[in-house]
Order: structure tokens, then C-alpha cells, then sequence
């Protein structure tokens, strides 16, 4: 069996604390190596299970360390294209939080970085690793629910009473679409394999950053429609409306904190529910190791996530072009 792939995390934030450094300590080709925090005793809790833990107190040190192969960037969106490409530059292969990017025009220079480095980069976007979500995009493909016609997706929670949070602050480049808006629009990408070709949008703002997006798009052959909040109580769902059937995913984003992860089926045959019981944090590390090692392809890689950026980028445009906006183009 190769060596595990050791891992350096930039930053020691929650997310990272509770479930992507969890995620690479039980990954069964992964080593929590290295992390890298301004202030010592936010590294305790990582300690804690990890107790041979390198730590370091600035960023380019742990980058600068050659026992490290791979990267995970869990900063503030601001700064994750600088991290990314400083990452590409010391030789570390990295997989970065979303968004990525904060608009589609900075995925030249990732993907360039990228290329020159012959290493894998990557954005962190979990669901396409659940089988859940492979489940769907087979039965989309296999036609069970027949034609496709409409996809719906909902993704909110309500954070109005944290001002001091990141996704509230417009100078860390916050707001609900960066946030939670690539889940809808990235799985219904991922599980049609389409594209849109025009995209209305209506967004509330407070205090500089999107609050509530209303998102409708025409693709191929269907339509889509989506909600993103984080001015609205905690749901989640996806579904897809075919002229013979329908899916619903109950818990397509976050099943582990959400609820079961569910694919329900139900057309003029059968009525048909599939359950899962995947940690796909754990499954995305491991995907991100087989992948920088040639043993498969990355399913989510920058050109997937450049799509997903337009389609953000395309929202906002639609959004801002007047009283209701007035629909955008895909280009």
C-alpha cells in the first residue's frame, strides 16, 4: 500500500476543526500532517486527535515544508485564490473551500497554475463525492424519470443574528450565493451535464453582500429554479421532474448534519427509495489522494467549478440589470 498522502490545512476555523481535518484524519489514505495558524492555541483541538501534529505560526512555513503533499485552503473566499496559486507555487497539490474563485475570469489563472505545476488543484465541492449524487446522475442518464423537464433546488438557513460571520461581511467577499448557492447549481450541473443558456435572477442585498437569491434559468431541453437564503430557516432539497417520474433528494447537500441521505424515485412504474450512509468529507480526501496519485479522475475539477462560477456570475449580471432584472445570456 503507497504512503498516505500527507496533509498541511491553512487556517484552523470551524469548519476545518469540525469536519474537514476529522474528514483527513480518518481518510484511509491521508495523514494530518501540518497546520498552520497565526495563534498557537487554536491548533489545541487539533491536537487533540492528532497528537504528533506539526504546528506552524505562519502560512509560507507549512507551504515550505517538504514532508507535505497536499494542501486544504479553508480561508475566508478573499483569500482563496492567493493561497491557491501560492500553493501550486511551492509543489503542494491543493484542494481549496468554495468558491474557489470569486468570479469566472480568475480561473485562467488557477487553471494555468494548475497546468504549469503538473499538480491537481481543486475546489472543495463535497456532494459530487456522495453516492447519493452519482445515484442521481445514473438515473437521470438511464431515463427514469423520462423526459427531464424542471429542476428545483433550496438551499437556506438563517444566519441575521451573526453580523461578526464572514458570509455577512462583504470585505471577505461574503454573501448566500458564494456560499450556498454552488450547491444547487453545481449537483443540477453535475447530474444533467448541462449547461444554461439563459439565467433571471432577483437578489436582496444588506450591508454589501446577497442576502436572498430567486434564481430561474432555461437549460437544454428544461427549466431551473432555485432558492438560496440566508435569511430563511434551515432546508434543504433538490428534485428533478421528468414526463415520467420524479427525484427528490431530501438532504442533497449536507446529510450528515441535515438528515438521511435519501434518493426517492416515483414514476408511473415504482415508487423507490435509495438510502446512503457515506461521510462524504472522508470520500472527497480520499477521491483528492487516488486522483493526485493517477488512480482515477477527479469527478468536481476547475473546468466543472469554472461553470458553476458562471452561472454565479450570471445571476448577479441578471440581477443587476434593472427592476427584476432582465435575463443573461450564457457566453
Amino acid at each position: 500500500m503507497p504512503d498516505p498522502v500527507r496533509w498541511g490545512v491553512l487556517g484552523a476555523g470551524k469548519f476545518a476543526r469540525e469536519q474537514m481535518t476529522p474528514a483527513i484524519h480518518a481518510a484511509r489514505n491521508a495523514e494530518f500532517a501540518a497546520i498552520a495558524t497565526s495563534d498557537p492555541k487554536k491548533a489545541e483541538p487539533f491536537q487533540a486527535f492528532q497528537p504528533r501534529l506539526q504546528v506552524y505560526d505562519d502560512y509560507d512555513a507549512l507551504l515550505a515544508d517538504d514532508a507535505i503533499d497536499a494542501v486544504y485552503v479553508p480561508l475566508p473566499n478573499h483569500l482563496h485564490v492567493e493561497w491557491t496559486l501560492k500553493a501550486l507555487a511551492a509543489g503542494k497539490a491543493v484542494l481549496t473551500e468554495k468558491p474557489i474563485a470569486l468570479e469566472e475570469a480568475e480561473f485562467d489563472r488557477l487553471i494555468a497554475a494548475r497546468d504549469d505545476a503538473g499538480l491537481l488543484a481543486a475546489e472543495a465541492f463535497m456532494p459530487v463525492h456522495h453516492p447519493q449524487w452519482m445515484k442521481v446522475r445514473d438515473l437521470i442518464a438511464q431515463g427514469a424519470v423520462g423526459k427531464l423537464a424542471h429542476v428545483r433546488g433550496v438551499f437556506t438557513y438563517n444566519n441575521v443574528d451573526r453580523p461578526e460571520n464572514i458570509r455577512n461581511r462583504p470585505e471577505t467577499a461574503g454573501g448566500g450565493l458564494r456560499d450556498i448557492g454552488v450547491y444547487p447549481f453545481g449537483t443540477e450541473r453535475f447530474a444533467t451535464r448541462q449547461e444554461p443558456s439563459v439565467i433571471w435572477a432577483d437578489v436582496s442585498w444588506e450591508n454589501g453582500v446577497d442576502t436572498v437569491a430567486r434564481v430561474n434559468a432555461t437549460f437544454p431541453g428544461f427549466t431551473f429554479e432555485a432558492v438560496v437564503s440566508m435569511r430563511m430557516h434551515l432546508f434543504q432539497e433538490m428534485s428533478f421532474h421528468g414526463d415520467r417520474g420524479v427525484l427528490r433528494v431530501t438532504a442533497p447537500f449536507n446529510p450528515l448534519s441535515f438528515g438521511d441521505a435519501e434518493v426517492q424515485l416515483i414514476n408511473a412504474d415504482e415508487t423507490r427509495l435509495w438510502r446512503f450512509a457515506v461521510n462524504q468529507y472522508v470520500a472527497q480526501v480520499e477521491n483528492f489522494g487516488k486522483a493526485m496519485r493517477g488512480e482515477m479522475d477527479y469527478p468536481a475539477p476547475l473546468e466543472f467549478s469554472r461553470g458553476t462560477q458562471r452561472m454565479i456570475d450570471m445571476t448577479f449580471a441578471a440581477a443587476g440589470a434593472g427592476s427584476g432584472g432582465r435575463p443573461v445570456n450564457y457566453a
